[in-house]
This record gives structure tokens, C-alpha cells and sequence, in this order.
């Protein structure tokens, strides 16, 4: 048998990280640690965990200090003047909860990661043609529409914006799902899709009410700091459900999430002018409530990364029977919310759509 090497004794500092750094799986590094007692304690000495993580999401660069499991006490940098004893404490705790958050980015169950939906950059006919809309998967409720449309402008070049809150203030984000509302209830069934779509990811710097709505969108617009912002990914003006995955999961910090619509490519013929109109949004990623949460700290932008559990957390409840029962109780309020707008007189389009299509004749088309 030959003479076996440690290299991680033999090796310099600088070339043992750039090879044990190579993993790309955060059980390798679990492995490694399991090899030896020196092995450990160069992974735990280095802040090979936290490392690891910071070169999976960037965004953990901004971490100030961890907190952990709920006892409020600070995982700060020793100072100078430290003994060698706090400072192992110190190494061994973020180890454990860099550990923890690694497998969680890459283990937690993956869902449905829209919450609520905070404010539309504008709006057609508020409420019945609200964000909130968006939030269902149908685009007819009973009888009637259900979509989010923009206001129709003159150049097809200018954007909208909808943004929403996540489940939780720390996410993974892997995928986005928009379906473009398909106008049944006029001539040709135009499609008012975006010529494409941008995504980005941040959090604010004051607390946000949902259902903001779109009167108070400069207000939101100027208290959103974003931290990841997406390449653009083309949108066909198709009526279907269609899904765009990130080159690489996205950590969202501070739970705010926003699709930007770049480009309109349909003009309504009844007044000559372009809208955007979305009737579903999706977002799928892990959420990694309630094991982690974040704290944004004020003015730095840094944030305090709170550990609130070490255990894993129990599935989602995405599961058949309770989305079933938690979709069918959202849907039921929007219905309420609907006859309630029209009672009000905030009809928007509000007609019976259920003709055959040889019954519509082209002067009975509806605008948006």
C-alpha cells in the first residue's frame, strides 16, 4: 500500500481552499469534516460553510452578524483582545449555522412562494381589473374575467411593473410563471401580452400594507432597494401559463418580489391604444421560514441573519388537500370580492361571456 498524504497538512493555506473549494455539494463539505479532526477543524478555521454559501447566493456577502436560535446573542467578530477560546466559539457557532443554511438552500421543500400582492405600477379599472387578480390561476371567475390590466398608453416602449411579497422574508426563488390574459370577450381574442419580462428581488426599506393598490405606487416604488436584478426572457403572446427558471437560484433578502413587463405588443382596437394585461402569476423557490429570518439593518443595507430552528421544516402546505382547501377559500373571497365591485358600480368588464363565438358580432366587443 502506498504512503498516504494529508494534503491538507502538506499543502499551503491558499491551496488547500482553491481544492476543497471545487465541491460544489454542501454534503461534500459535511463529509470532509467527518474525515478527520484536523480536516474539521481546517474547514471550521477557514469559514469554509459560510464561503460555500456566499459563493452559491452573492447576496450573503451582506450579512453584518447571525443571530442565533432565538437567545438574541450575536455571533459578532471577536476582537483582538479575544481569547483563543471565544474565538473557536465564535467560529464553531457560524459554522454550525452556515451548515444548516446550506442544506436548507438546497433541501427545503420546494412551492408556491407569492404571499400577497402589493401595488401595480398602474392600473386599467381599480379593483376589477386589480394585481390581486393575478394571485388566481382562472381567468373567469363565475361569469366574468379575471386578469390585471395596465392602463392602454400611445407608445407600445412603456413598462409596467407588479410587485408582490413573499412568504417569508428569506426565499430561494428557481422559477417564474406568467400567463397573458387572452380578451375571449372581444373580436379575434387578442392576446395583451409583454414583448418580455425582468425580475428582481429585493426588500424595503419601510413597512408595506398589501393591496396598496396603484395610487400609491410612487410611494412603493421609491422605498424598494433591490438586490438581484434578472436577464430579460421573451414572452410569446400565447395564451398559456409560461414559465422562465433563473440561471441560478436567487436568495431573495427582505421578501419583495417584482416582475417587470418590458414592451406591449397588442393595440386595442376600440380606442388605438397598447395594454399589458397578466392573468396568472407563479413563483416557485423554498422558502426558508420559519428555520431562518432576516433583519435589514438600517442605514448599511447589511442584514442580521436570524436562526430560529435547527430542525428541519415540516412540508409546505402545498399538499393536495390543503392547497385544494386554501385555493377554493381564496377563490370563494375574490368571488365575494367581485359582486361586491359590482354592486359598487366598479364594473370594469363585468358582461356575460358564455355566447358561442357565432353568436359575437364585432360591434359587441367589450374594452379592457
Amino acid at each position: 500500500m502506498g504512503t498516504c498524504v494529508d494534503f491538507v497538512n502538506s499543502l499551503d493555506l491558499d491551496m488547500s481552499m482553491k481544492i476543497l473549494m471545487c465541491l460544489e455539494d454542501v454534503s461534500d463539505l459535511a463529509r470532509i469534516c467527518a474525515v478527520s479532526c484536523s480536516w474539521r477543524h481546517f474547514v471550521v478555521e477557514n469559514g469554509l460553510c459560510k464561503s460555500f454559501c456566499v459563493r452559491l447566493f452573492p447576496q450573503l456577502s451582506r450579512v453584518g452578524y447571525v443571530i442565533e436560535n432565538c437567545c438574541e446573542k450575536k455571533l459578532v467578530e471577536f476582537e483582538c483582545s479575544s481569547s483563543r477560546h471565544v474565538e473557536r466559539e465564535f467560529l464553531e457557532k457560524e459554522h454550525k449555522v452556515y451548515m444548516f443554511l446550506a442544506r436548507g438552500v438546497t433541501s427545503f421543500a420546494i412551492r408556491k412562494c407569492i404571499s400577497d400582492a402589493i401595488s401595480a405600477s398602474s392600473t386599467d379599472n381599480f379593483p376589477a381589473e386589480s394585481i390581486n387578480n393575478t394571485l388566481d390561476s382562472r381567468d373567469r371567475i363565475g361569469r366574468r374575467a379575471s386578469y390585471w390590466s395596465s392602463k392602454g398608453q400611445k407608445n407600445p416602449a412603456v413598462p409596467e411593473r407588479l410587485t408582490y411579497k413573499l412568504v417569508s422574508n428569506i426565499c430561494v426563488i428557481n422559477e417564474i410563471s406568467i400567463h397573458p390574459f387572452e380578451a375571449y370577450f372581444q373580436f379575434g381574442h387578442p392576446i395583451y401580452s409583454a414583448k418580455s419580462v425582468r425580475f428582481r428581488m429585493g426588500h424595503s426599506k419601510i413597512p408595506i400594507d398589501d393591496h396598496m393598490g396603484d395610487t400609491h405606487w410612487d410611494l412603493v416604488d421609491d422605498q424598494l432597494v433591490w438586490t438581484y436584478t434578472s436577464q430579460e426572457f421573451p414572452v410569446a403572446q400565447e395564451n398559456r401559463l409560461q414559465t422562465f427558471v433563473l440561471p441560478q437560484p436567487v436568495l431573495c433578502i427582505g421578501g419583495i418580489f417584482q416582475i417587470e413587463l418590458l414592451g406591449r405588443v397588442q393595440k386595442q382596437e376600440m380606442d388605438g391604444l397598447f395594454y399589458i394585461c397578466v392573468s396568472h402569476v407563479q413563483v416557485m423557490g423554498r422558502s426558508l421560514s420559519p428555520a431562518f429570518d432576516v433583519e435589514i439593518l438600517k442605514p448599511s443595507g447589511e442584514f442580521a441573519l436570524k436562526v430560529l430552528s435547527y430542525t428541519q421544516p415540516n412540508p409546505p402546505e402545498d399538499s393536495p388537500v390543503t392547497t385544494a382547501s386554501s385555493e377554493y377559500l381564496l377563490r370563494r373571497v375574490r368571488d365575494l370580492a367581485q359582486i361586491v365591485n359590482m354592486l359598487q358600480g366598479d364594473v370594469g368588464v363585468h358582461e356575460d361571456y358564455e355566447w358561442e363565438e357565432e353568436d359575437v358580432e364585432a360591434d359587441d366587443e367589450f374594452p379592457l
